[in-house]
């Protein structure tokens, strides 16, 4: 197992120039503007035969801004500013990328490296809206110091009140960290913040994985609860999902390409019976380039001081923990059933963390 993990380390340090650049890779992927005006767009779709963006920007033609493919199934673009030097995509403009597919299929795609997804009310799907504001929100307060004693608070934003509807981030800063300061909490935990379609799911059917639920408001909204958090001395740690993630495609991970193979095992491997969930491949390069970037975010851009993994069971083992108990007895922790692809993950994604950010603290379920 260690020399599993050394050798992916090793990997990513002589082809990536390391784990700090490798994870910085949310920068790069998706659409993100550059500081010469230009806009940079990302993907890996391995499986589509032609990438394009469309949007508002371009009046929705989905065949004007094609991406050049690159190797490894990637695939890039890079959008000129305007002649005044205006951003070519406006803040708070919608877009999608268009996949052509091996089929010949136009397939219309919300961006794995999405920021923000909204739904309108008359719709069942998530749009995609490019979110890049003139001044996004800045912290003012630096996180606590690692704590020798925990006392977490779990919690959900969107049922954190009394009344009959979801509830805001707003809310939760003004109204209801001050009753966790209160009552003697150091820490506290969220739940359902990556953005999930559907709400009953407690935020574990995720959709889109860099994007905070919009259900309770905007990006800034959550960074400055993070921040009133921290000013009060509360540690806040983020429930990441990276055990599994929805099989919804018109605004999911699912089929991004048009194969049941990008980001996901093929077949029944890639499918978690009992939660109809997708299923990652975590020996794949563009997989572990995805989810670690993915904390690495979360991190950088909202300041989360850690993560507490949901459903480690089920990535662990083969079976992921499904009809099978666990006595105590060796054989049911060490063996051929051992899934050591997610296993090496969950041993980079512990280096990152602590090697980039000593104080943050990680946890299992």
């Amino acid at each position: 197992r260690y020399a599993l993990f050394s050798n992916h380390l090793k990997n990513i340090e002589e082809n990536e120039g390391g784990i700090d650049e490798f994870s910085k890779s949310y920068k790069a992927f998706g659409v993100n503007q550059l500081l010469d005006g230009r806009i940079y767009c990302k993907e890996w779709a391995p499986g589509a035969e032609a990438v394009f963006l469309t949007g508002d920007f371009n009046g929705w033609n989905p065949f004007s801004h094609p991406y050049k493919k690159m190797e490894y199934g990637k695939w890039e673009l890079f959008i000129p500013p305007g002649e005044d030097g205006s951003p070519p995509v406006a803040h708070g403009s919608k877009l999608k990328v268009v996949i052509r597919a091996q089929s010949g299929e136009l397939l219309y795609r919300i961006s794995p490296w999405a920021r923000y997804v909204v739904r309108d009310e008359d719709k069942v799907n998530y749009d995609w809206v490019h979110w890049n504001p003139p001044q996004s929100y800045l912290h003012k307060h630096p996180s606590p110091k690692r704590l020798k004693s925990l006392r977490i608070y779990e919690s959900h934003v969107g049922i954190a009140s009394p009344e009959g509807k979801v509830a805001s981030y707003k809310n939760f800063t003004y109204n209801v960290l001050p009753r966790i300061k209160d009552l003697g909490y150091n820490c506290v935990q969220l739940m359902a913040i990556m953005e999930h379609a559907y709400y009953a799911s407690f935020g574990y059917q995720v959709t889109s994985f860099f994007a905070a639920s919009s259900r309770y408001g905007t990006p800034d909204d959550l960074k400055e609860m993070i921040d009133v958090a921290h000013s009060m001395g509360i540690t806040v740690l983020l429930d990441v999902v990276h055990s599994h993630a929805s099989k919804n495609s018109e605004d999911g991970l699912n089929k991004f390409d048009g194969t049941d193979y990008c980001f996901f095992h093929s077949g029944h491997k890639g499918t978690h019976q009992l939660w109809d969930s997708r299923l990652f491949d975590y020996a794949n390069w563009e997989v572990l380039r995805f989810l670690l970037s993915n904390l690495r975010m979360w991190i950088e851009d909202y300041r989360f001081d850690g993560f507490r993994f949901d459903g480690v069971t089920s990535m662990l083992y083969h079976h992921h923990g499904i009809g099978t108990g666990f006595s105590g007895d060796y054989n049911e922790y060490f063996g051929l059933h051992v899934d050591e692809d997610a296993l090496c993950y969950l041993m980079l994604a512990n280096y990152m963390i602590k090697f980039l950010y000593p104080e943050c603290i990680t946890i299992a379920e």
